[in-house]
């Protein structure tokens, strides 16, 4: 009985003393927070095209290859359906649209413009923005369609 009794003295040592021994862990566990950056990583490479978007404007289709993109960011003139027009996303008044194309005109290298007409828009208005872009002088004019 004497060896059970120091076996069981000697175990209650040892927890004694295991537990005087217990040192904190000192590292961060980053596993959670690289999941977190994954996470979000995909939820913006899924949402960053979708911000990208204008006006909405129901183009013509055509079979033609998209442009080359240029380091300058693209002025972008868009008649919709309802012939309100934007210069890029900023809206404005048709009386305003001379005054405006020549100012930008002025302060950008670049002499190139896409113009954006809903497809329900008559030619003749098309054509008339056309000429009125082509008059202040604006010389690379590119119509933007969709793919069929």
């Amino acid at each position: 009985m004497q060896i059970g009794s120091k076996s069981a003295s000697r175990s209650k040592k040892r927890q004694k003393s295991s537990s005087r021994d217990f040192v904190p862990m000192s590292e961060i566990n980053v596993t959670p927070f690289v999941d977190i950056m994954l996470v979000l990583l995909i939820i913006f490479m899924v949402a960053a095209p979708l911000l990208s978007v204008g006006i909405e404007v129901d183009l013509p289709n055509t079979q033609a290859k998209p442009l080359e993109t240029e380091q300058e960011r693209p002025l972008t003139l868009t008649l919709d359906g309802e012939s309100n027009f934007f210069i890029n996303e900023v809206k404005i008044e048709r009386s305003e649209l001379r005054s405006k194309l020549l100012a930008i005109k002025k302060e950008r290298e670049s002499d190139e413009i896409y113009l954006r007409a809903s497809k329900d828009i008559a030619y003749q208005n098309v054509a008339a923005i056309l000429a009125l872009v082509s008059n202040i002088g604006y010389s690379q004019i590119s119509l933007v369609t969709d793919v069929e």
